[in-house]
């Protein structure tokens, strides 16, 4: 289970939440579907993951459907059987579906954009068993960081070293390209060996650096497009902002359909219904009852009140948005209701979640909070850098007490 973006990954698989109107993963497959790929295996593990990945996806016709890909995409999952890392589970389903080709990972909580050919012309040139994407960073010791020759191979492999040991500023984008002949390590016994006494295989604790170890051919390929890790609540909203505010939005969702100042807004909808609400929206901002701040992307069917703010934040579908509310850096996830005169800042709110508020009860939630799915919040409350599961009832009385008691 995904534990640093908990308590959204409690019911769902983290590759299936919730980020700027799509599921996670879904970026990730579309960008690369796009590219020419078509085979996908899920590393899926538990049952909440495989359930939700496969409820969603299947085998793949319908999300080929929905943004015209042909032929269409192909999804497997893997097998029910239990894996101890994340290279423990690539090599799994390797060897289970006999895959013979040059095989990319990537991670489900990221969001990049890469040029593949580009990725696949460095990795031949150079005759690579396994390259490695990279992005420098400020700070590498959230991350994998190599270390490479003049030529782009890589000497060593350090995990989250502390941030005046890392030996480069090169960080690891969880992004792998392995050659076609990948499956021969499923049977090495150094590899068996080391799962049996650690219980654990990761690519970037164990795999990689027993490759460099071993003298496989191990290359490290600069991308030059974007990418974010989204892997924690933090993590989620500087991501949802710096995305908002790149050119990656006009990829994913077209043109703006409002610009002033600083201001810019996206609307999402073709339908005849979704058209109307997106023109009540615009109308609205239009006259100024509406307030947009920064970058604001808002879903399809969204019904939002007079009197309100919103400021580089992101409205999924089916939201209720009322009268008098304040929404700052923050995420609703689809079907959200938030009553009058709520103020919602730095907050992950969840689908079907239910911020109670009114204007002489205001409800404020702030300080990187995260709401689960279908939790209600009563008007009147606090919340600051709270964590509230799914299903949760939350009391103005219990906000007071806990607020008290600490």
């Amino acid at each position: 289970m995904a534990k640093r973006l908990q308590p959204l990954t409690l019911e769902v698989s983290k590759a299936l939440i919730r980020f700027l109107g799509r599921p996670l993963i879904e970026y990730t497959i579309i960008h690369l579907a796009q590219q020419g790929v078509r085979n996908f295996i899920f590393g899926v593990k538990g049952y909440i993951n495989y359930r939700s990945l496969f409820d969603y996806f299947q085998e793949g016709h319908g999300i080929s459907l929905k943004y015209g890909i042909t032929p269409r995409i192909s999804i497997k999952y893997q097998p029910n059987v239990d894996d101890v890392g994340n290279a423990d589970s690539f090599l799994i389903n390797l060897e289970y579906y006999n895959v013979s080709s040059p095989a990319i990972v990537a991670q489900g909580d990221n969001v990049f954009n890469l040029d593949l050919r580009a990725l696949l012309d460095f990795h031949e040139e150079n005759s690579a068993f396994v390259t490695v994407g990279v992005k420098r960073v400020s700070d590498p010791s959230a991350y994998g960081v190599v270390e490479v020759d003049g030529k782009g191979r890589v000497n060593s492999f350090v995990e989250k070293p502390p941030r005046d040991a890392a030996p480069s500023n090169l960080a690891s984008t969880g992004i792998y390209l392995f050659s076609s002949d990948a499956r021969r390590i499923c049977l090495d016994p150094e590899i068996r060996a080391r799962k049996a006494t650690l219980r654990r295989l990761d690519f970037g604790l164990d795999l990689i650096p027993y490759l460099i170890k071993k003298g496989f051919r191990v290359y490290a390929y600069e991308i030059k497009g974007e990418w974010y890790d989204v892997g924690t609540p933090e993590l989620y909203l500087e991501s949802m902002m710096r995305i908002m505010d790149s050119g990656l939005m006009n990829v994913f969702f077209g043109e703006t359909i409002y610009e002033s100042d600083n201001s810019r807004l996206w609307i999402l909808g073709q339908s005849q219904a979704s058209m109307q609400r997106k023109e009540e929206i615009l109308r609205k901002v239009r006259e100024g009852r509406i307030k947009i701040n920064g970058n604001v992307l808002i879903g399809r069917h969204c019904q939002i009140g007079d009197d309100v703010i919103i400021g580089d934040s992101y409205i999924d579908n089916y939201c209720f948005i009322g009268d008098g509310v304040t929404i700052e850096r923050s995420a609703l996830h689809d079907r959200v209701y938030v009553g009058e005169g709520a103020y919602i800042q730095d907050a992950i709110i969840a689908r079907h979640a239910k911020i109670l508020s009114s204007r002489t009860e205001p409800t404020v939630v702030l300080g990187v909070s995260i709401v689960g799915d279908n939790a209600v919040i009563e008007k009147g409350s606090f919340l600051t850098n709270a964590r509230i599961e799914p299903h949760s009832y939350i009391s103005r009385e219990a906000v007071l007490a806990k607020k008290e008691s600490t």
